[in-house]
């Protein structure tokens, strides 16, 4: 992180609070050519004469804010049929984010990257960090300041990745990562989102079938009243619909961040170009210690398997829980406890929010033990949670940098950046 001196003008910060969301749609590009950098052959050779410029802690704080900022309280989901007039019971957190996630779930957190160390920003159970005001609005200088009280330092170190395949993909080694970006690394619980899509489907009434192994899950038949053995759910269909869920979740929070950059004037991506086990620490080669999650193998499976990183960010799943049923007190806890989407006491919205929030259905000891037939089983059965994706899951990623513009005026035609990467250095850096 540059010096705290490095602070932006009145003048820079109004122009992100006034920039066109249209602008910023139609202007998204990816440009990944930062200055420090260097494409040292083909037809676009350039190397940059300026040194890496690390972004400000008020570039950075904006970004991050776009990425993962909380945005007060969410709405929940008004009304399931089949336990009407009790209030849907689905979202796993209290607080909004800039980002949606299926049914309220939040399960990911964001762990971020730059020149002055690795953090992680946790929002996904944060209460509201600042109240709206009558029009909607909030306050943005109020909203960056809870937000940088949040952030953690996990490392003095930038991530530590080798800039060489299987870690990287080929066309980013030159670009990815480097001195003075801003690398923001969205991480999804899956086993906690797969746990949740669990009880998503009792409290509608279906359930899963081991279609892998073409069998039923052993003992369903006891809650054939509650859910429909049936028509049930490919127990493999439903690994890859949770994935599914959380990749949107954390590829709409890169896509925030996206659009932050152009108003704020920096250059940078969103990209899938990292292995993601090299990432999170799983590669198994020593050079490429990532996020340093814990992660296990088994002969059963294609690849190993992250689930957390201990005393940081834990999958609700074995190692990290003795059992799924604690895994599943943890998650009914995440809802009707203390801060809670489903605790009286947890403020929100509403113009009676007590009363809101304790109509919500609760879990009964029956509909426990159906979710657990089938979390169990799947431990049981895979040796891990859930069956055939990982517990911890990383794919989507934005980086952040200041745009070299020597290189796109000398290369591109006008047009390839925005008037507020022309103007960026004078309005944010008095250059």
């Amino acid at each position: 992180m540059t010096d705290a001196t490095d602070s932006p003008s009145a003048e820079a910060l109004a122009a992100v609070m006034r920039f066109p969301l249209v602008e910023a749609l139609l202007g998204r590009r990816a440009r990944r050519f930062a200055v420090g950098a260097e494409l040292p052959d083909g037809v676009l050779a350039h190397k940059s004469r300026q040194p890496p410029q690390p972004l400000s802690e008020a570039e950075r704080m904006l970004v991050l804010l776009a990425v993962a900022g909380n945005t007060n309280w969410q709405h929940l989901i008004l009304r399931n049929a089949l336990y009407a007039p009790k209030l849907s019971n689905y979202a796993g957190a209290a607080g909004g984010r800039t980002f949606p996630s299926a049914a309220g779930f939040h399960t990911s957190e964001i762990f971020f990257t730059d020149d002055s160390g690795t953090y992680l920003l946790p929002t996904r159970d944060a209460p509201a960090l600042a109240e709206r005001d009558p029009d909607g609005t909030m306050d943005p200088s109020a909203l960056l300041d809870a937000h940088r009280g949040r952030i953690r330092k996990l490392s003095d170190s930038r991530l530590q990745l080798p800039a060489r395949t299987p870690h990287f993909e080929g066309h980013n080694t030159w670009c990815a990562n480097v001195p003075g970006s801003l690398l923001v690394i969205p991480v999804a619980d899956l086993a906690q989102h797969h746990l949740a899509n669990l009880c998503y489907l009792v409290q509608n009434g279906q359930c899963i079938r081991d279609d892998i192994h073409d069998r039923p899950i052993p003992g369903l038949e006891r809650f054939s009243h509650r859910v429909d053995l049936d028509e049930p759910w490919p127990l493999s269909f439903m690994d890859q619909y949770t994935l599914m869920e959380a990749t949107v979740e954390i590829g709409t929070a890169c896509y925030a961040g996206m659009l932050m950059l152009q108003a704020v004037g920096l250059g940078g991506w969103m990209f899938d170009g990292f292995n993601p086990f090299s990432v999170l620490g799983a590669s198994g080669d020593p050079d490429a210690p990532g996020l340093g999650f814990r992660y296990e193998s088994d002969p059963r499976w294609p690849t190993p398997n992250p689930t957390g990183l201990p005393g940081v960010f834990e999958g609700f799943c074995p190692p990290h829980y003795p059992d799924m049923r604690s895994a599943l007190a943890a998650l009914e806890q995440r809802k009707f406890g203390p801060g809670g989407p489903f605790h009286p006491d947890t403020p929100g919205p509403y113009r009676d929010t007590p009363a809101v929030r304790a109509a919500a259905a609760p879990f009964d000891d029956e509909f426990r033990q159906c979710v657990l037939t089938m979390a169990d089983y799947t431990l049981d059965t895979f040796g891990r949670f859930p069956a055939t994706v990982p517990s911890m899951h990383a794919i989507m990623y934005l980086q952040a940098h200041h745009l070299d513009l020597e290189f796109y005026d000398r290369h591109y035609a006008p047009g390839s950046y925005l008037a507020t990467h022309a103007a960026h250095q004078r309005l944010w850096h008095g250059r």
